[in-house]
C-alpha cells in the first residue's frame, strides 16, 4: 500500500505533527542564523580593508582626532576598535598622564571593546548550536511516536500485518530522517562559522597590536626629535 506524504501527515497525531514544525522552525532558524552571519564577516572583512589602510596612515602621521572623527558613527568592529583604542590613548594623554600609562588604558580598552565585538560575532552562534544538539532529540522523540502509533495499530486492527503498522513505522522513519536532516546540516555549519568568526577575531587582535605599536613608536620618535643636539 502506498502513501503519500499528504496522507501520512493527515494520520499523524498532534504531538507527531508538533515534532515535524519544530523540526522546520529549527531548520529555518539554521539557515537565517547561517545567511546572517556569513552575510556580516563578508561585509566586514571588506570594509575592515578600506578603514585599515585609511587608518595606518592618519596613526603614522599621528593624525589622531581626524581619525576619530572619520569613525566616529561607523559601527563596524574595525572602527569600534579604532575609537576605543585611540579614545582612551586621547584621554589618557589630556589628563597629562604619562605616555607609558596613556598606552596602557589604551591596551585595557581595546581588550575590552574586543570581548564586546567577539559577542557582537557570535550572535545566533548559541541558538545553532542549541539547534544541532537538540534536533536529533527532537526526531528521536517522533521516533518514539512513530513506534507508538504503529503499536496502536496493532491494537486497533488485531493483527501485526504490515498494513496496520506502516503509517506508524513511515511516521516514524520520516520523523527521524527530518531531525538528523536538521542536526547534521546545523553541525557543519556551526564549525564553519565558528572558524570563520575565531578568524576574523584574531583579525581584530592583531589590529589592536599594531595600533599600540605604532602609538609607542611615534611617542620615541617624537622623543628623539625633542632631544636636545649635544654642543660640539
Amino acid at each position: 500500500m502506498e502513501m503519500s506524504l499528504i496522507e501520512l501527515w493527515a494520520q499523524m497525531g498532534i504531538w507527531a505533527r508538533g515534532v515535524v514544525i519544530s523540526l522546520f522552525l529549527m531548520g529555518i532558524a539554521v539557515v537565517a542564523i547561517t545567511i546572517d552571519r556569513l552575510w556580516a564577516l563578508r561585509r566586514w572583512n571588506r570594509e575592515s580593508r578600506s578603514v585599515a589602510e585609511k587608518a595606518a596612515n592618519a596613526i603614522k602621521g599621528k593624525q589622531y582626532a581626524n581619525l576619530l572623527a572619520d569613525v566616529k558613527d561607523d559601527e563596524q568592529p574595525l572602527p569600534r576598535v579604532l575609537r576605543a583604542g585611540i579614545g582612551a590613548y586621547l584621554e589618557a594623554a589630556n589628563d597629562m598622564l604619562e605616555h607609558e600609562t596613556a598606552v596602557e588604558m589604551a591596551k585595557r580598552e581595546l581588550s575590552r571593546e574586543l570581548e564586546v565585538i567577539y559577542a557582537d560575532c557570535r550572535r545566533g552562534m548559541g541558538l545553532l548550536a542549541s539547534v544541532a544538539s537538540v534536533s536529533p532529540f527532537v526526531g528521536l522523540f517522533g521516533t518514539v511516536l512513530g513506534i507508538i502509533a504503529a503499536f496502536h495499530g496493532i491494537a486497533k486492527t488485531g493483527s501485526g500485518g504490515l498494513g496496520s503498522v506502516a503509517a506508524g513505522i513511515a511516521e516514524a522513519l520520516i520523523v527521524t530522517g527530518i531531525g538528523l536532516g536538521v542536526a547534521i546540516p546545523a553541525v557543519l555549519l556551526f564549525n564553519m562559522l565558528n572558524g570563520k568568526i575565531d578568524r576574523f577575531d584574531l583579525l581584530l587582535k592583531n589590529a589592536a597590536g599594531e595600533l599600540t605599536d605604532q602609538l609607542e613608536k611615534n611617542h620615541r620618535t617624537s622623543s628623539t626629535k625633542r632631544e636636545p643636539r649635544l654642543a660640539a
